[in-house]
Order: C-alpha cells, then sequence, then structure tokens
C-alpha cells in the first residue's frame, strides 16, 4: 500500500492542517510522516511537508505557526495598508528569519520522505515542482535549501514579493496553479512513480473552505469593480474542483479522504487573531476523523525512503 499526504496552501490558516496532524500524532505516539510514501504540500502546505520530511513533528510546526505567525504578519496596520497599496504586503525578512530557525541550512533532500512543493517561475510563467531526488530524472532539486523552496513555494503575490532563487530566477507562491496539491500528487504517484491506482490511498488536508458566493454575479453582467474583490475566490475553488477530480480519475475516488470544514466565514490568509479557532478547529476535525484515518493510513509504517542522489555524496 502507498499512502499520501496532501497539504493545501493558506497562509496562517495552515495552523489548521497543522493542529490536526499534531492531533493524530498525539493519538499515535509517533511522527505521522513515518506513515506515508509520499507528501505534497503548496505554499503553508509546503513548510508544513518539509518540516515533516526533515524530521519535525507536527506539534513543532503547531508552535512554529503559534509563534512566528505574529511576526511574520506583523506590523503596524495602518502602514500595512498603505504597503499594500503599491508594494507586497510584508516583507519577507520575518518569514525568512523564521524559516532559517527552523530548518537551518538542510536541504530538500534531507528529507526522509518524498517530497513534491509547487511554485511558479515567473521569468517563464512555467509552474515548477521541488522534488526530492525519488526519481533518476530528479538530479537538481534535492540540493537546494529547505529555506529557498519554503521561500519560494510561500511568495504569495501582493502579500510577499517573489523569491529570488540562487540562480536568479523569481519564485511565487504554488498556490496561483496548484493551491489544492491533490491532483498533482496523483499525477507523480501514477505518473512517474509508477504505484498501481488500487495500492495507493490519499489523506488531502485543506486549510478550510467557505462555500463560494458570488451573489449577484450569477446573474448581473457586472464589471471589474464587483469581480476584482472575489475573483480570486473563485480560482481558487475551481482549480481545488479540478484538482479533486484529476485524482479521483487517476487512483479512484474511494482511495480519497478529504478534509477541509466547511466554515460559515472566511479565515484570512494573515489574519493571526484567529489562530486559536483554528487549532481548536483542528483538533475537532482530527478526533472525529482519527478512526477512519487510523484504518486507512497508520495500521504500518511506509516502507523507508531511499533517494536515487543523496547530499551527502554530492
Amino acid at each position: 500500500m502507498r499512502r499520501i499526504l496532501s497539504i493545501d496552501g493558506g497562509g496562517i490558516k495552515g495552523v489548521f492542517p497543522a493542529s490536526f496532524l499534531a492531533t493524530i500524532e498525539e493519538a499515535i505516539g509517533g511522527p505521522v510522516a513515518q506513515y506515508f510514501d509520499l507528501i505534497v504540500g503548496t505554499s503553508t502546505g509546503g513548510l508544513i511537508a518539509l518540516g515533516l520530511g526533515l524530521g519535525m513533528r507536527a506539534a513543532d510546526l503547531l508552535g512554529f505557526y503559534e509563534r512566528q505567525g505574529p511576526v511574520i504578519f506583523g506590523g503596524n496596520r495602518f502602514a500595512r495598508l498603505l504597503r499594500h497599496v503599491g508594494v507586497s504586503k510584508y516583507g519577507t525578512e520575518g518569514l525568512r528569519s523564521a524559516l532559517e530557525g527552523a530548518f537551518g541550512k538542510r536541504r530538500l533532500g534531507e528529507s526522509a520522505v518524498r517530497l513534491v512543493v509547487p511554485s511558479c517561475n515567473l521569468e517563464t510563467g512555467e509552474v515548477h515542482l521541488w522534488k526530492t531526488a525519488h526519481h533518476p530524472r530528479l538530479e537538481r532539486d534535492y540540493r537546494t535549501h529547505a529555506v529557498d523552496v519554503a521561500l519560494a513555494t510561500a511568495a504569495a503575490p501582493s502579500f510577499f514579493r517573489p523569491h529570488r532563487s540562487p540562480a536568479g530566477s523569481p519564485f511565487v507562491d504554488g498556490g496561483v496553479w496548484a493551491n489544492n496539491p491533490v491532483g498533482v500528487a496523483a499525477v507523480e504517484a501514477v505518473g512517474l512513480l509508477e504505484w498501481p491506482r488500487d495500492t495507493i490511498r490519499v489523506l488531502s488536508l485543506g486549510c478550510t473552505t467557505t462555500p463560494l458566493d458570488v451573489n449577484l454575479g450569477r446573474k448581473l453582467p457586472l464589471g471589474w469593480m464587483y469581480w476584482g474583490p472575489r475573483i480570486v475566490n473563485v480560482f481558487m475553488a475551481a482549480q481545488s474542483s479540478a484538482a479533486l477530480g484529476t485524482a479521483e480519475h487517476l487512483v479512484g475516488k474511494d482511495n480519497i479522504f478529504r478534509v477541509s470544514p466547511s466554515v460559515p466565514h472566511r479565515f484570512a490568509l494573515d489574519d493571526v487573531s484567529e489562530i486559536p479557532s483554528l487549532r481548536g478547529l483542528g483538533e475537532t476535525e482530527a478526533r472525529k476523523a482519527l478512526p477512519n484515518i487510523r484504518s486507512r493510513f497508520l495500521t504500518e509504517r511506509a516502507e523507508a525512503f531511499a533517494p536515487v542522489y543523496s547530499v551527502e555524496t554530492n
């Protein structure tokens, strides 16, 4: 059996999947990453994926959000508003410092689990998937520092400036095309790793969901003043639906277990005041889902990952 963990993007809402996984770890008494053959995460989900791969417990990652969230998304609110008009809402110094404190100088290739982390190259307009060396074709990314991968996948346009890789390429948040990376995960498993579809199980964690509501936009020919503030929500909802459809087609609907509770109000990507609510929601949903997750994903540990290329020997 091959088990995949997929984690959506969502800024500070990453507290939800971190809390969910921390509750699961508390129940099983060990690192949850040991039960998965592949972890795929976008943006904040990419940060969690990297942390899990590098040996951090989910509780450590939850603590990271609680301690560093107010620093990353901090500063004077009025000053942020003025900055947001012309430049990125936040500087990257706080985010980089927090990531360096968590990951140090460790590289992607030091992950004990296969990882895939989406981003987008602004120079070419092409998608970029940062991957561990889990296939002979994957000869370069594993040497990249985890901090650079994290900054590339989390550089949400208008919130943070693009991240320049050491080679000079500008990258932005993988959420612009794969905020829900479950489709990417299924393609990687079936297309590249060639795992038989009937052996694959996917745990897909969102960062909460708010029902799409465009109100008058469903009936009237409204323009940019109306659609401007709403269009990103439409894109994100459509992308997530397409990703789930792709994954269901490739590995079978019954082999995907999706957790992303519907909430009556939309948690903001940078509203750190909601951290306690997101933590509580993650714990509640994990306790409800635990019986199903235990039987589907936690019966035995995954086989040890042996990368094709090793950072120790290159």
